[in-house]
This record gives C-alpha cells, structure tokens and sequence, in this order.
C-alpha cells in the first residue's frame, strides 16, 4: 500500500478543502477503497474520513418522498420503516447484495461511488484503461462473462456492481452534493459514466465535491415493484443481470411502468422508450416481451458473455410480471419466485 496522508473532518468545509487536493478521496464505510487500495489499484495522495459529518440521517419529506443521508448504512436502509414504506425496491435492493457483515459498514454515497469489480481492473499487473488510460482492455479478448452487453466502447467493457443503484436508477433518484461553489442536484440518470473514450471517469461527480444525500420522489405503486438478480451462486455474488422494476396499473391497463437493470452495463440501464411502450397496455406476457426486446436491441455480447442478451430478456420479462402481479421477489429466499 502507498503512503498517504489522512484527514478526519469536522465539517463540509473540512471535507471539501481537503478533497482539493490532488488525489485526495473519500473515505466513509471502506468496504470498496480500502480493497482497492490493499491491491494498489487505488493509491490516493490524502485520504478524508468523514465519518464524523452528520450525514447519517433518513427523512421523510413533505411531498411523501424520502431522504438518505450519504452516510446511512445499507443494513439501516434496508430496514428502517420509512425506507420499507416509501421506497421498499431501495430495501428489497440493498438485501439483495453484500453479505450483513458488509452491509453494516456500507454506505448510501459509498453505493453510489463503487468501482468496477472487473478482473483486469483489479490486477496491476494487467493493462486497463480504468486504471492507466491508453494501456487497453484486456477484457474484450479475454475472460469476459461478467461484462457488459450494453453501453460498451472499445475502451472498456466493465460493468457497474452495485444493486442499490439499480433501484435508485428505476425510482429517479437525485443525488445531493456540494463543493467549493455551493450545492447542486444531479439526477440519478446522470451520475453515472458510459466509459466512451475515458472510463476512468466513472461518474459526474467532481473530485473536491462531497455527496450529502439522496432524495426519491413518493413512492406511488404500492407493492407493485420487484428487484431480481442472477448470480452464479445465492449469495455474496455480483450479478449477471439484474432489474429492477415498478408498475402502476389503472385498472387492467399499465399506467406507468420504470424498469432499470444492473450488471450488464458501466452504469444501472435505463431505456425510457421501452417505459414508455407498456403505457396503456395489458399486464401480459407478451406486452413485457416486447419491452424486453426493445431494451435489447443494441446489445452485443462478448466472446464468453452472450448468454446474458437471452438471460437479460428472460428475467426483465419474469421481473415485470412479479411488480404486476404485487408479488415481490423475496430476498430471504433468493430463488426466483
């Protein structure tokens, strides 16, 4: 590990002063940055705790939204009755992930800021564009199962590991953050980076800025909404794919219908036409196979990944089904119902 100077703030300023240095980087929960830099793929010049800012809240807003402070942990999230209540695709998500211990110390900003989990990213000793632009992607002529079928570029086919994001994707979450020229909002739709020509940008958020919470809009389908993901195993495993999905009916007809995925793409994927094509339709099989082959028609697999373009239709379809029908997929019991 490098050496690196440490800084525990007191205050926003602190945090913010701080992170303009070069190379400085957040420390909240750990659970990612601190792996990163065990395998000096990180190496940050400063490092700023902020863990004792008062960022650790969970609110209910006036409108029947919801607020989670950056530095609420995923395992309060998960169960805290105004995230069941007001937005339990968040809850159902965060279950979904991790192992408890992990969600203990995980954090709602550091969810946000995760890193790819990609093999190549994780060994220095490999080329990766993420880790030193221009060296390559060993990636798309290598091992490349876990790797993305949307949204790639010839500079990086990694994918987005985190589950809470995908729900946040499928509500429109806000992401709240502030630096030195005051706060802003960026949508949720616009954290996060398709690689392009430099993916080792991974998100819009500027180096000297500090996330202090996320915001949903009231939460408005009951418990019409799903969150699945397939793995290679049960438990503690990044996804192959996952969706989540939420639906409103007017009574047989679909009003409206949010739909987001994960694991196949550098960022959670959205497509807002396919939403837009189940409004006004039956809740039927062949409605959501539609919407499922229009959010595939620009994938493209890899030499060890194409089994996901069928397996991403397959569990959108059965994802839709389950937030029509009002019968959330259980995350005790991790089969597919």
């Amino acid at each position: 590990m490098n050496r690196f100077d440490y800084v525990r703030a007191s205050s926003i300023d602190d945090a913010i002063r701080a992170l303009q240095r070069p190379g400085a980087k957040v420390l909240a929960g750990g659970t990612n940055l601190v792996d990163l830099m065990k395998y000096d793929v990180a190496k940050p010049s400063c490092v700023v705790d902020i863990n004792r800012l008062p960022l650790g809240r969970i609110e209910a807003l006036d409108d029947g939204g919801l607020r989670l402070g950056a530095l609420v942990p995923n395992a309060d999230a998960a169960y805290h009755d105004l995230v069941l209540q007001r937005a339990p695709l968040v809850a159902s998500a965060i279950l979904a992930g991790a192992s408890p211990q992990l969600r203990n110390a995980a954090t709602t900003g550091g969810n946000l800021l995760q890193r790819t989990r990609c093999f190549y990213f994780y060994d220095p000793d490999m080329p990766c564009n993420k880790r030193d632009p221009g060296s390559g992607c060993p990636a798309i002529g290598g091992v490349n199962r876990m790797h993305a079928i949307l949204g790639a570029s010839g500079a990086c086919v990694a994918v987005h590991p985190s589950d809470m994001c995908v729900a946040l994707a499928a509500l429109d979450a806000r992401i709240n953050v502030i630096g030195p020229t005051g706060g802003r909002v960026i949508p949720m739709r616009e954290f996060h980076r398709l690689p392009g020509t430099q993916p080792e940008i991974d998100t819009t958020l500027a180096a000297d800025e500090v996330i202090m919470s996320v915001e949903f809009p009231p939460w408005n389908f009951g418990s019409h909404y799903t969150y699945i993901k397939v793995r290679d195993r049960l438990s503690y495993a990044f996804a192959l794919v996952s969706v989540a999905a939420t639906v409103r009916l007017e009574g047989d007809r679909i009003a409206e219908a949010r739909l987001a995925m994960g694991g196949v793409a550098h960022k959670p994927w959205r497509d807002l036409e396919a939403e837009r094509s189940l409004i006004g339709k039956r809740a039927t099989p062949e409605a959501f196979e539609s919407a499922a082959e229009m959010v595939l028609a620009s994938a493209v697999g890899l030499t060890h990944n194409s089994f996901k373009i069928d397996l991403a239709r397959r569990v959108i379809v059965r994802a839709l089904e389950q937030a029509s029908a009002g019968t959330p997929q259980s995350q005790t019991d991790k089969r597919i119902g």
